[in-house]
């Protein structure tokens, strides 16, 4: 194997200048696209993986027991787990203690990942964390490992070391894939767990039923630790049970919101969804036990009453929420997931979802949000949608879930906000091709196209809709000229071009190439959006192709 397809091979660390430099050099130890297909096929012992992990920590000066001076919350799941983190974060927050909270994927730049009391972590404190990490692994390395660890290693073991030296008094740490071998799972004394909903997803590595991936979940039960997890399929809890069983570990339900709600004021959540009410009754919960396990005395009345839910597991406390619980999960601001945005004539709905449940969640968010802000129509409205899928995920599937929305136009393209992203190393992946990418999004236009064939229904939601624009062909040579009312675009800002039409009052390109209209579908198309009274765009499929959206529609953001 050649030492360019290993992450982290010849590695040599420039001088330190901005922190788009220190982005740069953590974009070398991303895997690439063909070692990655290697590593898939030729996966060895994962129990190796976590050991791995703590010789990297050692290397960079600490040992596992000094992240137990993070007071750490421990959060995995498949959907709503970044949710619950951003919920949980935000409540202790407002009890004014100082917090650090390590998630991922970024939206827009990767210092978001690493938040001290809800923000990114300034750029000057990013470069001087990444190089003080980066040198002394370099000064550590020997001929029997590979001297730097892996893009998301790296960001684990530098959160750690920023939160320690930046004397947090919690983190909550977001699971990456997983939880028994993900490399956050080196934590060893957490304060408290916590498991969110359960679904498919990552199936290559988790494996391909429920009760698998439930089982790797339930790798980061620790001894003595309590764990907390909100009501899931009778499969995948019973294997919760068993794992926190086998691990000594006391592994309680939360209690529906409705519960700790009852003879008090209505919760209001900072995040729009039905389903984000599980993920803050798991917040609640996590950042409950937290202040209980460090002696905090303002935790809430405990309520006599308890909900009847048919579970093996015993109930959490229910309690009346208080001032503080109820202003972190108003305050909760977390990008990129049921996220609405009014731009003039356009509205952007912006949701990462990304698994069959989570777009369930997310189709029903969306058409309730359409239901409540229906008004008299001014004149024709249009629905978009801008998709794409990566990974392991059947797009077919989630395609299928996105039909009763009755989009005019399904839009596809890479996560990649220019065709181009070597100006901006925050968005740059190097573990897929842009021929990759490509072929993947001309995948889901096949099957849109395929599903747009099958579906005659009515709608159930609600009337009758009226009659919609005429479908456009992929632009500017469609390969099959069966496939209707789709375009396929080899950028995010190509695709937001079309969209807008020159719309968006935030969103203001240079003229658009002259590609985008070179079809003549392509301009009828074109002409009914620039004719609607409104244009309702929803962008979901994948948390990256949200974060280059929220890129060009939001530039805050990127500052």
């Amino acid at each position: 194997m050649s030492a360019a397809a290993v992450p982290g091979a010849n590695c040599r660390s420039p001088e330190p200048n901005t922190c788009q430099d220190a982005v740069r050099t953590l974009n070398t130890l991303q895997t690439n696209a063909s070692y990655l297909e290697q590593v898939k096929r030729q996966r060895g012992d994962p129990q190796k993986q976590l050991e791995a992990m703590e010789l990297f920590l050692a290397r960079s000066g600490l040992q596992v027991e000094d992240l137990d001076r993070l007071n750490i919350i421990h959060v995995t799941g498949t959907k709503g787990k970044g949710s619950t983190c951003a919920f949980t974060e935000c409540i202790l927050r407002n009890y004014g203690l100082k917090t650090g909270f390590f998630s991922s994927p970024h939206l827009v730049q990767v210092r978001e990942r690493i938040r001290i009391n809800g923000q990114p972590i300034r750029p000057e404190l990013f470069t001087k964390h990444f190089w003080r990490l980066y040198r002394r692994l370099e000064e550590t390395k020997d001929g029997s490992c590979v001297s730097m660890p892996a893009y998301f290693r790296f960001l684990t073991l530098m959160a750690f070391h920023v939160f320690l030296q930046e004397k947090v008094d919690l983190a909550v740490v977001e699971v990456g894939i997983g939880g028994a071998y993900d490399c956050t799972n080196i934590i060893r004394k957490p304060v408290v767990c916590g498991v969110s909903s359960l679904g498919i997803d990552h199936t290559s590595l988790l494996g391909d039923t429920v009760e698998k991936i439930a089982w790797q979940k339930g790798g980061i039960f620790k001894p003595g630790v309590p764990a907390f997890t909100v009501l899931q399929p009778e499969g995948p809890l019973a294997v919760l049970r068993e794992r926190a069983q086998q691990i000594s570990c006391p592994l309680y339900l939360c209690p529906p919101l409705e519960a700790l709600e009852e003879g008090g004021p209505t919760l209001t959540l900072g995040l729009e969804g039905e389903h984000q009410r599980s993920n803050a009754a798991l917040a609640l919960q996590l950042a409950h036990c937290w202040l209980q396990q460090q002696g905090h005395q303002d935790l809430g009345e405990l309520k006599m009453s308890r909900p009847s839910v048919p579970c093996q597991l015993p109930l959490a406390p229910v309690f009346q929420p208080t001032s503080h619980m109820r202003h972190g999960l108003q305050d909760t601001e977390w990008p990129g997931r049921t996220q609405v945005l009014q731009h003039g004539p356009l509205t952007w709905y912006l949701d990462g979802a990304h698994t069959t449940s989570s777009m369930q969640a997310c189709v029903r968010w969306f058409r309730q949000v359409l239901q409540c802000n229906q008004r008299p129509p001014s004149g024709p409205e249009v629905r978009v949608l801008l998709f794409n899928s990566t990974g392991d995920r059947d797009s077919s599937a989630l395609l299928k879930l996105l039909q009763p929305c009755q989009f005019d136009y399904a839009v596809f393209c890479p996560n990649l906000t220019e065709v181009s992203s070597t100006g901006n190393a925050d968005q740059q992946n190097f573990t897929v091709t842009l021929d990759q990418m490509l072929i993947r999004c001309l995948d889901h236009q096949r099957h849109w196209s395929h599903l747009d064939k099958e579906q005659d229904g009515p709608d159930l939601w609600g009337p009758p809709q009226p009659s919609r624009p005429a479908p456009l062909l992929l632009a500017p040579h469609p390969p099959h000229p069966c496939i209707a009312s789709s375009l396929v675009f080899s950028c995010v800002s190509h695709a937001l071009q079309w969209i807008s039409q020159g719309r968006d009052p935030v969103f203001q390109p240079p003229h658009p190439p002259k590609s985008l209209l070179s079809h003549p579908t392509a301009t009828s198309g074109a002409s009914v959006l620039q004719e609607a009274a409104a244009i309702h765009v929803l962008v979901t499929g994948s948390l990256h192709l949200v974060g280059s959206v929220l890129k060009l529609l939001e530039p805050s953001l990127s500052q």
